[in-house]
């Protein structure tokens, strides 16, 4: 049996016109951010292949591989999305308030 091996370094993408330029999966629109933040909070790969049956675990693994090799970057990344969605927040509380003092 032959078989092709696969370059990994293909598996992990970035493109300024898909996800923000953001690091991501290959062929897909899932970031390295979002593995990362599923394995964060306990799922294993294999369980994250459960919720994303398209991959496989290749794919995650590699993706998995990038967000420890680049955790920085990915933090980063993560504390200004949850800045900007508190931001976003405040702003639509504050929105809501002045809306019903009228």
């Amino acid at each position: 049996m032959s078989t092709t091996a696969i370059d990994i370094g293909t598996l992990v993408v970035s493109t300024p016109e898909t996800c923000g330029g953001r690091p991501r999966i290959a062929g897909t629109r899932i970031s390295i951010a979002q593995i990362a933040v599923w394995h964060q909070q306990g799922m294993n790969p294999e369980a994250i292949l459960e919720e994303i049956s398209y991959l496989n675990l290749a794919k995650i693994y590699a993706a998995l591989s990038y967000y420890h090799a680049n955790r920085n970057e990915i933090e980063a990344d993560l504390a200004a999305e949850l800045a900007e969605y508190e931001r976003l927040e405040d702003e639509s509380t504050g929105i809501f308030r002045y809306l019903h003092q009228v």
